[in-house]
């Protein structure tokens, strides 16, 4: 079969692999119909996260189930699912008290309780390295889908690949910046970054009741897109200090009820920036979240849905305390809201598939991936088809 497989920082080409076979009773083998590349993807591409063997990559893919183990009895060959990106067991006492990404059967070689970049991590994804699993991924003709008596949903007849594709992750990690917000109503939502995860949590916001949604970013073409969509006001990212000022000046002096963070560790920096990374022998920036956290009011939450896969030094915790914010951060866990969100697709009250910019063949995933990372022709989400072939 066709695959993108990761190689190293920068190359992710189209290769012929072996075809995944089932290897365990509550397995199924997916014909994969539609798959995306996510802005995670992009920190194994420029290494920010670690990968020394090739691997097969994804973690946004749905299809029809090809072969089912003997023990998965509510799906049959032919049923079109869509898969949520954690790999979880069902079972386990995480996954009982809906938190599968910290499932404690699916990542047995790095799995822990202390947290941390190379040794205990919490429970595995597809796609995304050694540390979260192994396991291949979705951007692929094929893919092994495990624990698969939990993890993929039905997709209703009258709706489409592209509607549903983001229920696999970035439409359920946005909703949870705005969950974990506690919205009532009437409240003013900040979030900064308007790319995928980003524009998603906007889409929230506007399903939560927010009065005002302000999004922040660097690149003018991705604020003008999610306004559209939206009806958002919009900050272009010149530097913290200003973005800051402005939100304030927005909220009576006050600052934000929620700030969502959606952009991680890897955001545009300056040479002196990556320059203080190097000496404090750190990986990225936290600049995004020290905005959002002079940005959010006192006793705000700020929800932080940006990777951030390691420690940083000089961490703002005195302004924490005196401000009262609550932060809460972490992987999106899909399985518990993702049939909601399945709702709001049906009934019409949310539109997912409007930020794609691109749609290409696997086979061009390369450039999917340099366009995506270089932020080239206007792009925000890049779709995949695995079954059609390049036209140039």
């Amino acid at each position: 079969m066709k695959a993108a497989v990761f190689h190293s920082p920068g190359k992710i080409t189209c290769d012929t692999v072996d075809d995944p076979t089932i290897q365990d009773d509550h397995d199924i083998i997916l014909k994969v119909t539609s798959t995306a590349i996510c802005g995670s993807d992009l920190h194994m591409y420029s290494g920010g996260i670690p990968q020394a063997r090739p691997m097969v990559m994804g973690h946004e893919f749905m299809g029809i189930v090809e072969e089912t183990g003997k023990n998965i009895t509510h799906l049959k060959p032919g049923d079109r699912v869509v898969v949520p990106f954690p790999v979880a067991c069902g079972s386990c006492f995480f996954c009982q008290h809906d938190l599968p990404t910290a499932c404690e059967h699916s990542n047995p070689d790095y799995y822990g309780p202390e947290g941390g970049i190379f040794t205990d991590k919490g429970g595995a994804l597809f796609g995304y390295t050694d540390l979260y699993g192994g396991y291949n991924g979705g951007q692929a003709q094929y893919v092994r889908v495990p624990y698969a008596h939990f993890g993929p949903r039905k997709v209703p007849e009258n709706l489409t690949d592209e509607q549903v594709l983001f229920l696999t992750d970035i439409f359920p990690t946005g909703y949870t910046g705005v969950m974990w917000g506690e919205l009532k109503g009437g409240e003013t939502v900040a979030i900064f970054g308007a790319g995928p995860v980003g524009s998603m949590a906007a889409k929230s916001a506007v399903l939560y009741n927010a009065k005002k949604i302000i999004v922040v970013d660097t690149l003018q073409y991705r604020l003008d897109r999610i306004k559209m969509l939206t009806g958002c006001e919009t900050i272009l990212w010149e530097d913290a200090e200003n973005v800051i000022g402005q939100i304030r000046d927005m909220t009576g002096g006050r600052g934000a009820d929620v700030c969502i963070e959606a952009v991680g560790f890897e955001p545009e920096r300056s040479f002196i920036d990556k320059a203080k990374a190097v000496l404090n022998f750190e990986k990225g920036s936290v600049k995004v979240l020290e905005a959002c956290m002079s940005a959010v009011r006192r006793g705000g939450i700020v929800s932080v849905l940006g990777v951030y896969p390691v420690n940083y030094d000089n961490f703002k915790l005195g302004q924490i305390f005196d401000k009262g914010i609550t932060i809460k951060a972490g992987q999106c866990n899909v399985h518990p809201i993702i049939d909601q969100l399945m709702s709001y697709v049906q009934n019409g009250q949310v539109t997912l598939d409007d930020i794609i910019t691109h749609r290409l063949p696997l086979e061009a995933v390369d450039k999917g991936y340099e366009i995506f990372d270089k932020k080239e022709d206007g792009c925000v989400k890049v779709v995949l088809d695995p079954w059609k072939r390049t036209d140039f």
